[in-house]
């Protein structure tokens, strides 16, 4: 029989820039903790990316010459949900929408706080547009006003 696993315990390690303050939510089905930058700043970062050096701060150290300043709430990129960016491997040009060919369908889908959200599976690529743009409104729209509420 296995040995029971433990969960391991990070508070008070430091990880480049960042010291860890306690145990934070999930982030899906990833451990996460509550962080305190040098700079300041209070981030939630999950555990691989502390372990393995991907994240060294919250976001305020240079990379390669480009201050990477983003802001995470609950896992989830406040400037990536403005920018609604479309992927480069996107081929339908809208994000979250892409051509499921074996059932020759349009898929719509939608992450927040780092759970991926399945809409739906449509014959009319304007309807999976529909689902992607309700749900963007409804879980995107809600989060980004309560954000700029508690900003000001």
């Amino acid at each position: 029989m296995g040995h029971p696993t433990r969960k391991l315990d990070l508070t008070g390690q430091r990880y480049g820039k960042l010291v860890v303050l306690a145990p934070a939510a999930n982030i899906g089905s990833r451990t996460a903790w509550h962080c305190r930058c040098d700079c300041g700043r209070e981030t939630v970062v999950k555990t691989y990316h502390l372990r393995s050096g991907h994240t060294i701060s919250c976001g305020c150290v240079h990379c390669a010459g480009i201050e990477a300043r983003l802001t995470y709430v609950d896992g989830t990129c406040v400037e990536m949900i403005r920018a609604k960016t479309v992927r480069r491997s996107n081929t339908s040009g809208v994000p979250g929408v892409d051509w499921v060919a074996s059932k020759g369908l349009w898929r719509a889908a939608i992450c927040f706080k780092g759970k991926r959200h399945y809409l739906g599976s449509y014959g009319k690529f304007e309807d999976a547009v529909k689902a992607r743009r309700r749900a963007e409104e409804e879980l995107h729209g809600k989060f980004l006003r309560e954000f700029d509420e508690r900003a000001v």
